[in-house]
């Protein structure tokens, strides 16, 4: 477990292992299997994170029944259903639906040549019922790749089904809190939020006069010196503009306890808040930092009122228990940058590199280094003191996830995935800001986000996370045709033309 996922209220994954076992085939089978599956996982990862069942092997539903409240007892929050033989499809898969949590299946292999009279299992084939049990149920159960492995396999299986469950988890007990509505011309960020609820996420919506109000009613806080102290040590050098930070930290406890005041009977909270164009001339700077600094504490907060933004940080952050960013899909990189620092050091075409953005929302830990000043773009037209409080910097290089969850204006789920990496390239630019790669970035832009209608705003996560992010979408009910992810050169999108 992370040091990030230790110091923040963010889910924690206990996942109950139960097996199953068909009558008619030995529930030996069933026990040692079970068993060895719990040696081969405590081996490799410790035995924090499951809880072996130990009060019956599922062969009915009345087992079905004790089985669940062992689990429920013992506090596990995820499943995994294990088919140590043929298993019983009607028990195993009422387990699952009654279990009020992420399941997962998984299924024995046989072990040996020498045993395959009385030690042979068939759950190779039994996952084949259980599958369609599942469908005929309605219920929802992840199901690996290869679900039919060694002791050693399935433990592997299982470790792969933390960060899953974990996001489950996180929707099914998350708020997000917004303020305001989003600002004129930013309609990209809208979106219906229906498909929240078929989520399990709850919504509080606010007005940002609200927020106002609370804002003000913490002038004097007493722990407003405390706050700015933690700020100062945190930005270091990168402290430019030292007279702005009792603002912030008198606007950070306002959110802070806004969100114990608000979040009721939920146990995880992100935040999609409004940052212009009011915000600035009326709270006296912007809230680029805080929203930064709260990203850090496990609570994710998306500028522009961008609720599906925030909820895309969410998973991301369940799911690599890191921190993660929020950037606009911004600009080209010039062919003079690419010439000079990309072209032979790195086997990236032009088109599969661009640069992703945001005003200063990024994390300092997600910076190479980083200034806390005035945000250039609204000082173009405001007083420049009323535009404190970004924070800038180059993104740190290395391997990304670009990804995003969105309902469509239709009120359909949708989602894309993309693996790349930040470059160690000097960006010369201002904001948070890195230069971006991504293989086939130029047919995934028009393709998938053009085509597909996706808003500017995309999520990141520090890291290769597009398998369980796949699988996270693909549990909470994104259509396959509708998750996207950027395709290989010579795969053609649906409306890519073959002669271009």
């Amino acid at each position: 477990m992370s040091n990030f996922l230790q110091e923040n209220l963010l889910p924690k994954v206990k996942i109950g292992i139960v097996a199953v076992s068909r009558d008619c085939f030995p529930e030996s089978l069933s026990v040692n299997r079970r068993k060895a599956l719990v040696s081969a996982y405590t081996e490799k990862y410790g035995s924090e994170a499951i809880y072996e069942c130990p009060v019956c092997i599922v062969e009915s539903e009345i087992h079905m029944v004790q089985a669940l409240e062992d689990v429920q007892k013992n506090g596990c929050n995820a499943l995994c259903v294990y088919l140590g033989n043929f298993g019983p499809e009607i028990s195993e898969t009422l387990l699952a639906k009654h279990f009020d949590g992420p399941a997962m299946f998984i299924a024995a292999a046989e072990e040996s040549q020498n045993d395959l009279v009385g030690g042979r299992g068939d759950a190779y084939c039994g996952m084949l019922n259980a599958s369609y049990n599942l469908k005929l149920r309605n219920v929802k159960a992840y199901i690996p790749e290869n679900p039919v492995g060694t002791a050693s396999e399935c433990a592997d299986r299982i470790h792969e089904f933390i960060p899953i469950a974990r996001a489950i988890v996180g929707l099914s007990g998350l708020k997000i809190i917004s303020f305001g509505p989003r600002p004129l011309n930013f309609l990209a960020c809208n979106a219906p939020i229906k498909q929240l609820y078929n989520l399990g996420v709850e919504i509080e919506e606010n007005s940002e006069l609200d927020l106002f109000e609370a804002f003000k009613k913490h002038e004097g806080d007493e722990r407003i010196p405390a706050k700015v102290k933690e700020m100062e040590e945190e930005l270091g050098a990168g402290n430019k503009k030292p007279e702005v930070l009792p603002k912030l930290a008198q606007y950070e406890l306002t959110l802070l306890d806004w969100i114990e005041a608000h979040k009721g009977y939920r146990k995880y909270v992100a935040i999609a808040g409004k940052c212009w164009p009011a915000f600035q001339t009326q709270f006296g700077f912007v809230p680029c930092y805080v929203n930064s600094r709260l990203t850090g504490m496990g609570i994710p907060v998306s500028c522009e009122v961008d609720i599906y933004g925030c909820l895309s940080e969410f998973i991301g952050t369940c799911v690599s228990e890191d921190i993660v960013t929020l950037l606009d899909i911004n600009n080209t990189v010039p062919d003079d940058m690419y010439d000079e620092a990309i072209k032979g050091k790195f086997t990236y075409t032009h088109n599969d590199t661009f640069m992703g953005f945001h005003c200063g929302n990024t994390n300092t830990k997600k910076l190479s280094s980083c200034s806390m000043k005035y945000q250039m773009i609204m000082a173009r037209t405001l007083p420049e003191e009323v535009t404190q409080g970004t924070l800038e910097g180059d993104i740190i290089p290395g391997d990304i996830t670009f990804y995003r969850l969105q309902s469509t204006a239709d009120n359909k789920l949708r989602a894309y995935i993309a693996q790349g990496e930040v470059l160690p390239v000097a960006t010369k630019s201002f904001g948070g800001i890195g230069v971006f790669a991504i293989p086939e970035m130029g047919r995934f832009y028009r393709h998938v986000l053009i085509e597909k209608n996706y808003p500017h705003h995309g999520a990141v996560a520090f890291g290769h996370f597009g398998k369980a992010l796949y699988e996270v979408f693909k549990y909470i009910g994104v259509p396959v045709e509708d998750l996207n992810y950027n395709q290989p050169k010579g795969v053609l999108y649906p409306t890519e033309n073959p002669f271009a």
